[in-house]
């Protein structure tokens, strides 16, 4: 099932994918898309040596995979980042 994301949706995408601690399970929280679909995104919006260097940074690293993250890490954003709500940034 092919999604439409406007330009911003996707740089959310892009960030939230290259983003260390945010697991995969976050973006498909918050677009409904799953790790292939995001894989797919990253590979048609990237140029070919940057989506490689992506991919061999996020295979088996455990902060991109939420069943692979230790029992006591049960949330998607550092308890030092702004409060975040669906996918919009609330202001303290």
């Amino acid at each position: 099932m092919k999604k439409e994301f406007t330009e911003r949706e996707l740089d959310r995408i892009i960030e939230m994918a290259w983003e260390d601690r945010t697991p995969f399970e976050a973006i498909t929280f918050q677009f409904g898309i799953s790790e292939q679909e995001t894989i797919e995104i990253m590979r048609r919006e990237m140029k070919p040596s940057s989506f490689r260097m992506w991919r061999k940074r996020v295979q088996g690293r455990t902060t991109k995979h939420a069943r692979l993250r230790g029992d006591g890490v049960n949330r998607f954003k550092c308890t030092r980042q702004r409060h975040i709500s669906g996918n919009k940034v609330s202001k303290r």
